[in-house]
């Protein structure tokens, strides 16, 4: 039985899928190209970023990469903290702390946004650890997940991690650790279906799963 529950956090538990959508449609307007739908974009978002830009037409020659990025997070970081969080989230974290669990967020998130972020909305008490990357390209998180279970003394066995792309799931089978999706963040169902792991609606049907854990 998993001891640790990692969370992604952008889709997983902040609500900020039309955010995203509206920012990347703004880059897309800018550029004179086609504008996208949340249908479209669930289905083509993906990491590395960048290439989910190149799939939705944004144009690198016209901008690059590297200065869209920081022009987005520019724009996102604010907006970012008017999101709501997913339904129910944080009763979800108080019934799973009581459990037992040791909750961790892994973001690809740069850390000190992602601190700034769960600051705002009040969950930072709920975690054993807020886990976020160095920069704001993007990187994968493997690297500091690994890191923090080198430091903390934990085996993959003993976690559990929840995102909401396939993404997470590459991050979870590198870190040696069970895997759950949820279909309410950034990737659409069929395109989770591909990881063939379970698909749940929102974090918080954790709870309703792990009801007869003692």
């Amino acid at each position: 039985m998993s001891k640790y529950i990692f969370l992604d956090f952008n889709g997983t538990i902040i609500d900020d899928v039309d955010l995203c959508l509206d920012l990347l449609n703004d880059m897309l307007r800018n550029q004179n190209k086609r504008i996208v739908t949340k249908e479209q974009y669930k289905n083509i978002f993906t990491f590395p970023v960048k290439k989910y830009y190149e799939l939705a037409g944004v144009d690198f020659s016209i901008e690059s990469f590297e200065s869209l990025a920081d022009k987005f997070i520019a724009a996102y970081q604010p907006l970012s903290l008017k999101c709501g969080l997913y339904p129910n989230c944080i009763e979800a974290f108080q019934k799973l702390k009581e459990k037992g669990y040791r909750l961790v967020i892994l973001s690809a998130s740069e850390k000190n946004n992602l601190l700034e972020q769960c600051e705002s909305f009040g969950i930072i008490p709920y975690f054993d650890a807020i886990l976020g990357i160095d920069n704001i390209h993007a990187a994968s998180k493997v690297g500091i997940a690994l890191k923090y279970m080198e430091e903390q003394h934990i085996s993959g066995k003993d976690i559990l991690f929840v995102g909401d792309t396939l993404h997470d799931l590459e991050v979870a089978k590198a870190m040696g650790a069970s895997c759950m999706l949820v279909s309410c963040g950034h990737q659409s169902t069929s395109v989770l279906k591909q990881g063939n792991v379970p698909i749940l609606p929102s974090v918080y049907s954790l709870v309703e799963l792990m009801e007869d854990v003692k």
